[in-house]
């Protein structure tokens, strides 16, 4: 096992964002590295000789050849699925990180609003004007006010109960108040992410991540790009084609954003499921018995719909579901302000939150700039208009995990009504639907909902 000092030389790549931000490509200091990797399953789909020649191989030639010839030149894009990479994507911003996270291959983690300090975490200005800090700045200040109010008030509503753990009950008010805070911070406020995949995957997502109208996210692509290159010299760096290049920044000014022209606060729109073949796994549906999945060949029956109404900090929430597909949704103030975070305050502090949103709405519709600009303005508990369809596997596993109690308040009310609604519709096709009923109270469990180091 390598000790802290062979740990801390690890030439891992980093490159600096424009703002105050980073990429660094990890280095884990592999003897056979991702690349390596990849020519061997390369070359041992292409022999019969076994692992151990083709380690002999590795130990003679090394990957480098291999890998610039036949990955990059010939185009055998399926070898870059047997190497992979991780990525950690520091101090970009909520909409930065949701850009790289609208992706059905991503895999990773992003920073959770209950466990960053936004007393000092910068906020992204892209304008750069006094204007838009002061716009950012102020949703910062009632954010912190508003934590300062809320926790001595939670306390008052949900006294700690006989046997519980102190320090366990504190994290749990703190949580409740965070996730109530939450919606009053901006999108432009910072994070950081981890991005884990084969180099396949991240050559193809960082084609089309180039061309976003962000520059914020056109900039992390950049470094991200130029990091991996300097990690995998032999992975990255193909051609570019005009065509394609062009084809994907038309696609990516047109699709990127979703605005629904006709928003509704909640409807299944679309039944594509073809209940002839859906006949054929009634007994699967009708057993399936709680905390287990459907299989997913039911998936081949057909896709569901729904369109709803939903605030930007639980559409961050649900985005987390890959296996559906949700548009990228436009941050505006045009829907309102989720009225849950609003219910939440202290009846005397309402008043002024009010008054903060007016403000703000005035001076976020003043700024000089795109409206994919004035998201970076605009609070997360601001609605936006989701689209979301999938099969019935990806859907039944989503509003069973998303109506616990332990899920924010306003995305469980959602995958409540999604899951009524599929079982009015396929009930009689057998289908059976596990919801936690209780009631959305206040539960000390979500303060034992913590990563923590455990002392020596």
């Amino acid at each position: 096992m390598k000790d802290e000092r062979d740990i801390a030389a690890l030439p891992h790549a980093k490159k600096t964002l424009k703002g105050s931000g980073h990429v660094l490509a990890l280095n884990t200091g592999s003897i056979i590295t991702p690349e390596a990797q990849a020519m061997l399953g390369a070359l041992h789909s292409r022999s019969i000789g076994g692992i151990e020649s083709h380690l002999e191989v590795l130990a003679k030639r090394g990957s480098d050849n291999f890998m610039s010839i036949y990955y990059v030149g010939y185009g055998h894009k399926s070898i870059g699925d047997l190497g992979s990479a991780t990525l950690f994507i520091e101090g970009v911003s909520m909409l930065a990180a949701k850009a790289i996270q609208d992706w059905p291959l991503y895999n990773g983690q992003e920073s959770s609003t209950r466990y960053i300090d936004f007393a000092q975490q910068p906020f992204i200005n892209p304008l750069g004007t006094k204007k838009g800090e002061e716009t950012l700045e102020k949703w910062r200040t009632f954010y912190l006010k508003g934590l300062e109010v809320l926790v001595p008030e939670l306390k008052k509503r949900h006294p700690i109960g006989e046997g519980e753990k102190e320090s366990v009950y504190d994290k749990a008010i703190n949580a409740r108040a965070f996730d109530i805070m939450r919606g009053f911070l901006p999108a432009g406020a910072s994070t950081n992410l981890a991005w884990h995949g084969n180099l396949r995957q991240f050559a193809d997502k960082l084609l089309v991540l180039r061309h976003h109208p962000l520059d914020e996210v056109k900039d992390i692509a950049g470094r991200a790009e130029e990091a991996l290159i300097e990690a995998f010299p032999n992975s990255f760096g193909a051609k570019r084609y005009d065509e394609t290049e062009n084809y994907n920044k038309t696609q990516m000014e047109a699709l990127t954003y979703f605005e629904d022209e006709h928003p509704i606060d909640f409807e299944l729109s679309q039944d594509a499921v073809n209940r002839k073949m859906l006949s054929r796994y009634r007994n699967v549906l009708s057993k399936r018995p709680p905390k287990t999945e459907l299989p997913k060949i039911i998936g081949e029956c057909g896709m569901v719909t729904f369109r709803f109404l939903l605030d930007f900090g639980s559409f961050r929430d649900i985005q987390r579901h890959r296996a559906v597909f949700q548009q990228m949704p436009l941050l505006t103030t045009s829907h309102g302000f989720h009225p849950w975070y609003m219910e939440e305050l202290p009846e005397d502090f309402q008043k002024e939150a009010k008054e903060v949103l007016g403000e703000q709405e005035k001076a976020i519709s003043s700024l000089e700039c795109s409206r994919e600009e004035k998201q970076y303005y605009t609070a997360m508990g601001y609605q936006i208009t989701n689209q979301l369809t999938g099969n019935l596997p990806a859907l039944i596993y989503l509003v069973e995990l998303r109506a616990t109690r332990f899920v924010h308040p306003t995305l469980r009310f959602r995958a409540q009504e999604m899951a009524h609604a599929l079982k009015k519709k396929f009930s009689e096709d057998g289908l059976v639907i596990h919801l936690d009923e209780d009631s959305d109270r206040f539960d000390i469990k979500r303060g034992e909902q913590d990563i923590v180091q455990k002392e020596n």
